[in-house]
């Protein structure tokens, strides 16, 4: 491995403010802006020589005071704004914006709050794979408080546009807010009563508070506000803007704006592209093209014409929970021969055969044979996050599910799949919860389901794209999810853990018996064995753990 041994003492001493060992092989970079991190490493494509001698060479100037990696009479404020900047900006220019070279936008990125948007507008930002998001959790927060005397929610600009529809909006979701507020009070004093002999076990407390987040969860509409961070390198934020300045939602594409404002004050030489004519904008308005092109094939196929490209109004509507079925999850696309492909995958990098050669062997192999052997390949798993290798990906699964949206929002975070999604409406009914209707709160629970179904339908026929906006979070919503065995593994095992909602702790479940038993592949399935097919669900085991800790802390500090 390299060292520092290229340098002298002296530029070991002027390098040193830049990494975090100008001697050993491995450092980080610091103090520099991400421009100047991501042109260094980029370098490395097109030079023998180490990162410290290129930053040395070419990007740290004589005229630069060493220790503080500013120039003088400049006025830079902070240690490293100036070292190279003009260097990288022209290397960007040249590389990324004139040459196309995209995994160089790869090695640059930032961290950028996104507050006060709605639900709908959540799920659109979080649909990009490579980026790392983190969400207010309405399982967490309560939504039980007001903001200068609002409820927390958007009001989208094509609604207000209509001062009627506007008010009956309001109407309707000020009061499932105030519904959400009333029966979390009553939901969670039903759950203490009837199990008052834990009344002063703390962690107790903390996992009916919880359940009682989870019975009212479904109450509050998609235009929930959230909070949102994201962490994404320069080629994900440039694919998320294009995205969110092309979308048919008003509320995207000024988000998208303000994305790409605070941006090119962090990482601008990593975005030239994403609001050029002949690059951002037309690459945005070819994808929205397509999705409005499928529509309209769509409704020449059924007969119709669409309301809008994502939307159009039902030939009939119910707002009865069950009424369509209830929570499903179907198996739609498996491969057959799915274990053997498995184990061959598993067996071919110690073969030294080609893999035509292995998967005949193994498909010779008695099918008891294969599914021991696939046991034993997998065998020794003390927990769900250490899983098989990636031979697991050798074989896929696409099921279509139908369940709440709010399920849907933790679903759809796993973002190693492919998930594609129906607009959620209140065609498809919601989903009932079984805490509101011990606590004798059930009529109340139907009372806004039922007004957000009426309003849905009413918004829909004027601002067919702003209709979700409407929707409470337990009316159903259907999807499609093709992953591979791997991320089954992974999102079954999560997805099922007794702390989870009940909502998509289902949907993990049918997921492992509709491989097991519809799929035929009861070798995979039995791969998941910290999949949790218990019914009761709850906080109480991992609130008691948090305790444990907590105390163990306490003892050791």
């Amino acid at each position: 491995m390299g060292t520092g041994g290229d340098l002298t003492a002296d530029e070991r001493a002027r390098v040193a403010h830049y990494v975090t060992d100008p001697v050993g092989p491995v450092f980080a970079l610091v103090n520099l802006p991400e421009a100047v991190k991501g042109a260094l490493f980029a370098r490395y494509s097109r030079s023998a020589n180490s990162v410290r001698r290129i930053l040395l060479d070419e990007f740290v100037t004589t005229e630069t005071v060493p220790g503080t990696g500013t120039v003088p009479g400049t006025g830079a404020g902070e240690p490293g704004a100036e070292v190279g900047s003009a260097r990288a900006r022209e290397f960007f220019q040249r590389v990324l914006a004139d040459y196309g070279d995209d995994s160089v936008a790869q090695l640059g990125g930032a961290h950028v709050a996104i507050e006060g948007v709605s639900n709908v507008l959540t799920k659109v930002i979080e649909w990009g794979r490579l980026a790392s998001y983190l969400e207010q959790s309405t399982r967490y927060v309560p939504y039980t408080d007001m903001v200068d005397g609002r409820w927390k929610y958007v009001r989208p600009p094509g609604i207000a546009a209509h001062p009627d529809l506007l008010a009956r909006y309001e109407a309707v979701l000020d009061d499932a807010f105030a519904t959400y507020a009333r029966l979390f009070d009553a939901v969670l004093a039903d759950l203490v009563a009837r199990d008052a002999s834990g009344a002063d076990d703390q962690a107790l407390r903390r996992a009916l508070r919880a359940r009682a987040l989870d019975a009212v969860r479904g109450l509050l509409p998609a235009a929930t506000t959230a909070n949102l961070g994201v962490y994404a390198s320069g080629q994900a934020w440039e694919s998320l803007i294009i995205r969110l300045r092309a979308h048919p939602l008003a509320e995207a594409r000024d988000v998208g704006d303000q994305v790409l404002a605070a941006l090119r004050q962090v990482i601008p030489d990593f975005l030239t592209r994403a609001d050029r004519e002949d690059r951002g904008e037309r690459m945005g308005a070819y994808r929205r093209a397509t999705d409005e092109r499928a529509a309209g094939m769509w409704a020449a196929l059924e007969g119709a014409t669409p309301v809008s490209g994502t939307l159009r109004v039902p030939d009939t509507l119910s707002g009865l929970p069950g009424e369509r079925g209830g929570s499903s999850v179907r198996l739609l696309e498996h491969d057959p021969d799915g274990e053997a492909r498995v184990l061959a995958h598993a067996l071919w990098p110690a073969s030294g055969l080609p893999i035509d050669e292995v998967r005949a062997r193994v498909a010779q192999m008695p099918v008891d044979e294969r599914r021991a052997a696939l046991a034993e390949w997998a065998d020794g798993r003390a927990d769900r996050r250490e899983r098989p290798g990636r031979a697991l990906e050798a074989t896929s699964y696409l099921f279509e599910v139908t369940c709440d949206y709010g399920a849907y929002r933790d679903l759809q975070r796993h973002r190693i799949l492919t998930l594609e999604a129906q607009a959620l409406g209140a065609d498809l009914g919601w989903e009932p919860s079984a805490d509101v209707e011990a606590a004798g709160l059930a009529d109340e629970f139907a009372r806004v389901q039922q007004a957000s179904a009426d309003l849905w339908r009413e918004v829909i026929a004027v601002v067919p794209d702003e209709a979700p906006y409407a929707v409470t979070m337990a009316h159903r919503i259907r999807f499609t999810i093709r992953m591979n065995a791997r991320e089954a593994m992974h999102l079954i095992e999560l997805r099922s853990q007794p702390q989870g909602h009940t909502a998509y702790r289902r949907v993990a479940q049918e997921m492992l018996l509709a491989i097991r038993d519809d799929a035929g592949h009861p070798g995979i399935a039995a791969m998941m064995s910290f999949t949790d097919m218990s019914g009761e669900g709850g906080r109480l085991a991992q609130e008691r753990r948090t305790e444990a800790r907590r105390a163990a802390d306490t003892v050791d500090s």
